[in-house]
């Protein structure tokens, strides 16, 4: 592992869960000592951490005419430089970038139900769930050649968040949103489910296209004395140490990693049944679950938890095994290590011309 050397291609936005997870990702391979090269867009959080760590980078927008011009040549050339033992493209787009002829593994992140026509220069295929995997395989007929490597929910310490920073009483019932502000998500489901819960509390963490809407939608519905916007936030683990309840009323998901980050936190959870909780979360043993667009299934499993101490510990106790087992911190980065070197053993690198 002392010789593994990662050139990472990260074209995604400022904020989001795989932009998010990304970063993790190599900072946990930092931590394990993996020599790593990181091509991305000019993201400030993304330059902090990569400067903190003294891991090497370069800018690049990601444009459709840089990829006509220049990305072809760049990516070549830093591969010729740092000479890695692999190339890593978070999702598509990045994907899209590498150029073809490397003659090194090029793996291709999967964080959601993609098509595969970006991907066509990679050799290997990596998915954060069990059944995106599925679809890869399906997609390429290369079984071999797909691995699953779970997204971690570790999070690290941060300062605590006071309620009264977002005019919460301490001794109410407080909702946590960790999201994107997008239809997708069912953050309207949420605001009408509110309406049936009085006297809970609801902070909604994110940003996104339809965050006005939402604003708007909560004021309509009357609930701005106990629906909190606080925007696009980095520290989870503090929000979640505030919360007494997690939801994640998605209606399309493929994973979540706010599922994960429950569980590591020890805060019970609520979601929607889309792909990502189907595949982990087990109703009433880890989380609760709930129709997709259930409004009324939204609000009583809610209240479930609320009214039942003995449901809420099981769930805490329960989510914490499933974290151990597949979303620690720990274990995606032997994980992720163990896939690295299994692609690179199946493609013994040839220096590039």
């Amino acid at each position: 592992m002392q010789n593994l050397k990662v050139l990472h291609i990260v074209a995604g936005s400022n904020h989001g869960g795989a932009e998010t997870f990304c970063l993790d990702a190599i900072e946990a391979l930092d931590d394990a000592g993996v020599k790593q090269f990181v091509m991305c867009r000019a993201h400030d959080r993304y330059i902090e951490v990569l400067e903190q760590r003294k891991i090497p980078y370069e800018i690049m927008k990601f444009s459709h005419l840089e990829k006509i011009l220049r990305a072809p040549k760049r990516i070549r050339s830093r591969v010729k430089s740092f000479e890695p033992s692999l190339i890593h493209a978070w999702m598509g787009r990045a994907a899209s970038f590498v150029p073809s002829g490397l003659n090194i593994p090029v793996l291709g992140w999967f964080g959601g139900y993609y098509d595969l026509k970006r991907y066509k220069n990679c050799n290997f295929y990596m998915g954060v769930t069990r059944d995106i995997v599925r679809h890869i395989i399906e997609k390429t007929g290369k079984p071999d050649r797909a691995f699953v490597v779970h997204t971690f929910g570790t999070l690290k310490p941060e300062p605590s968040v006071e309620r009264s920073t977002f005019s919460t009483p301490e001794d109410a019932s407080l909702v946590l949103l960790l999201s994107r502000m997008h239809w997708k998500k069912g953050v309207d489901v949420l605001l009408q489910a509110a309406k049936q819960l009085p006297d809970t509390y609801f902070w909604l963490a994110g940003d996104g296209p339809d965050l006005e809407k939402y604003k708007q939608q909560c004021t309509a519905l009357g609930l701005d004395d106990r629906v909190r916007f606080l925007g696009w936030r980095d520290d989870r683990a503090a929000l979640l140490e505030a919360a007494d309840i997690c939801v994640l009323p998605s209606r399309y998901e493929p994973f979540g990693t706010v599922i994960a980050e429950s569980w590591f936190a020890g805060v019970p959870l609520v979601a929607a049944k889309a792909a990502g909780a189907l595949q982990y979360v087990e109703h009433g043993k880890n989380g609760m679950l709930c129709e997709i667009d259930d409004i009324d299934g939204l609000a009583k499993q809610i209240k479930s938890i609320e009214n039942d101490i003995t449901l809420r510990a099981d769930l805490i106790a329960n989510g914490k095994i499933t974290y151990n087992e597949l979303f620690s911190r720990e274990t995606t980065t032997r994980d992720l290590l163990k896939s690295y070197n299994t692609m690179i053993d199946t493609m013994p690198i040839k220096k590039c011309a």
